[in-house]
């Protein structure tokens, strides 16, 4: 590790230092989950670091003065105190925040599993700042930025090109499932699952499935059978999933 000296240590230049590298690490993730409209951005993903950084400078600093100011008072009445608790009760807190940022769309389609844990990874980098470990809050935050920034083009690429895909459909009502399939089938597609998931029951509604098929022809792109399916007269709603 790099010695850093005075920086590792509880003073007003490392704590400004902590801060603020806390609120440029956090500032970034969250701006790359900001562009793409996800639930939490910049200002939850700062409040999510800076307190973990204070939350971490404040156990080191109250470890630090029970072995110095306050040591003959504790030893007296017998009080001892667990500094890496505190971290712990961090990275337990930001579950409810996690939980808050993850929906079950109409679709039945899972999202803000990156953004929970983002905000969760956020709060980890927060608590090494506050600890002093720069180079590991420095890496830390390199590979996050990559993931989340980078990695979703990457990963859109690779879907673009797979076989398997999956359709979300809306149809006007259930007598037009069978027709959707056979329809499907046409554009030479193997359904191999189909999941409804609308209420049948109220006939005012669109009827909804979700369409798990495989291409035979790889050269046609997601975007080709989007566009085809979407020009069929029962197809009211196509959606990617």
């Amino acid at each position: 590790m790099l010695e850093l000296g005075t920086l590792r240590e509880i003073n007003l230049l490392s704590l400004c230092i902590r801060l603020f590298l806390g609120i440029l690490f956090s500032g970034l993730l969250g701006f790359s989950r900001n562009i793409k409209q996800r639930p939490a951005g910049i200002r939850t993903y700062m409040l999510v670091c800076i307190g973990a950084v204070l939350t971490m400078t404040l156990a080191q600093f109250e470890n630090s003065m029970l072995k110095t100011l306050w040591n003959s008072s504790f030893q007296q009445i017998g009080i001892g105190l667990d500094v890496s608790r505190y971290g712990a009760q961090v990275i337990n807190g930001i579950g409810f925040l996690g939980a808050g940022t993850i929906i079950l769309s109409g679709n039945n389609k899972i999202k803000g599993m990156t953004t929970a844990a983002g905000l969760w990874a956020s709060g980890c980098m927060g608590l090494a700042l506050g600890a002093g470990f720069y180079e590991g809050a420095i890496i830390g935050f390199a590979l996050l930025f990559i993931c989340l920034l980078f990695l979703p083009i990457i990963e859109d690429s690779i879907l673009l090109k797979s076989k398997n895909m999956n359709v979300y459909l809306e149809f006007s009502s259930i007598k037009s499932l069978k027709h959707v399939i056979e329809l499907t089938k046409s554009l030479n597609i193997s359904i191999f699952d189909v999941d409804v998931i609308n209420n049948f029951g109220n006939q005012n509604s669109l009827m909804g499935a979700n369409f798990y098929m495989q291409l035979n022809n790889t050269i046609r792109k997601h975007s080709d059978i989007i566009m085809a399916l979407s020009e069929f007269d029962e197809i009211v709603n196509v959606e990617e999933i």
